[in-house]
């Protein structure tokens, strides 16, 4: 086909492409300004809070009933609002729905949500969910459990991940047949929003180094405007030393010498590389948790974002990824006492040695469950009923 047929062919089927381009995205872009909203709310009712639970796909129901159990037993201040959406569906209302809960109740816990169908104008809806309640950034902390053999031990990086725009922006169409355009998308507002995050916690949490993760060498636009404003933001940060490394180099030196990092500031698409890899490099992906923060939201689930479908109802998925993503709301929520009950049972049941097989362990769910459950036990603290945990 000629240049000038190619050209007069695109002219044609562009309106057609941004009428369905718009109408597939009008779910995610239809607030472009973020609204002054209410803050996340304040529990009510004796100090109860209530959460959105979506428990997604594959393993998702199962790790979620394995939460409100432990929750259950340890007399948790929290209520959840199931919101279930149907991963086959070719519309967007439950996850409308989903959405109006989480922002009404202010906090979500989320399994991985499937997207099956392939129609343009069903959107993904992990991504939609992000992009929708403006969660800008995704930290995952990735630390080792002295419990637990991997390839490198000590291993203490946080990795801080760009959530709502880069390569998983979404936008993309077949401009004709054969030739399909897909955009990345970096904004300096969102970049210095994230590198102002990043430095901040670095300095909350002492630590001293954020590297920046790029591939401005090649994407010199969009990656090297990234990597630009997080250089102008480190200088107001002289306290926090700052490096930076391209994608590629970065995957190598995580497998070779992890510790030379302690914060990794990444876009969307290299935050879920190396998030995985280091998942690989301490035990699996059933053991991290992921916090997606915003100005107003927060959602908080497994930190490697996979369904386990292949594993679904056969009692083999791992619940502590979940159990930590669960800890991590009850932090964020001010339910200290109980986070840390919860997250000392984990610590004591990994170094128990009851584990499941993807972590080198040979037991079941249950039995892990029932483990944290003895453990938590065993637990001094008296909660709000003043009743010992464990007492009938």
């Amino acid at each position: 086909m000629s240049t000038l047929k190619l050209f007069r062919l695109s002219q044609e089927v562009r309106p057609i492409i941004k009428r369905n381009f718009c109408s597939a995205f009008e779910l995610q872009h239809k607030n472009p300004t973020q609204k002054k909203v209410n803050p996340i709310p304040q529990a009510h009712y004796g100090g109860r809070h209530t959460v959105s639970m979506l428990p997604g796909g594959g393993i998702g129901p199962e790790l979620m009933g394995y939460v409100r159990e432990v929750f259950k037993y340890a007399g948790v201040p929290v209520d959840f609002e199931v919101v279930d959406i149907d991963p086959a569906s070719e519309g967007n209302e439950d996850l409308e729905y989903a959405i109006t809960t989480i922002r009404r109740n202010g906090v979500g816990i989320k399994g991985n949500i499937e997207t099956k169908s392939e129609d343009l104008g069903v959107v993904s809806r992990n991504v939609a969910i992000r992009n929708e309640l403006d969660l800008f950034v995704n930290v995952v902390n990735c630390k080792s459990y002295p419990g637990i053999s991997s390839r490198h031990s000590n291993v203490d990086i946080a990795v801080l991940r760009q959530n709502t725009e880069g390569e998983y922006a979404m936008l993309e169409h077949e401009s004709c047949k054969g030739i399909v355009e897909s955009m990345k998308i970096i904004t300096r507002e969102n970049s210095e929003r994230l590198s102002r995050y990043a430095f901040e916690y670095a300095r909350q949490h002492g630590r001293k180094k954020v590297t920046t993760i790029h591939k401005a060498n090649i994407m010199k636009l969009s990656d090297g405007l990234f990597l630009e404003t997080s250089r102008q933001i480190a200088k107001e940060y002289p306290d926090i030393k700052h490096n930076d490394m391209i994608i590629d180099n970065t995957c190598m030196q995580l497998v070779s010498n992890p510790h030379q990092f302690d914060v990794m500031l990444t876009t969307n698409l290299y935050g879920s590389i190396c998030i995985n890899v280091i998942s690989g490099l301490i035990g699996g992906a059933g053991l991290l948790a992921g916090k997606n923060y915003g100005d107003h939201y927060a959602i908080f689930e497994p930190g490697a974002r996979s369904t386990g479908t292949a594993i679904a109802g056969k009692n083999l998925a791992n619940p502590i990824a979940m159990l930590n993503a669960s800890v991590a709301m009850l932090k964020h929520l001010g339910h200290h006492m109980h986070a840390d009950a919860i997250e000392s049972a984990i610590i004591k049941t990994v170094n128990d040695k009851i584990l499941t097989k993807d972590v080198g362990g040979n037991s079941t769910s249950t039995e892990v469950i029932e483990n944290i459950l003895r453990r938590l036990a065993e637990t001094d603290l008296h909660w709000h009923t003043g009743v010992r945990l464990g007492q009938n």
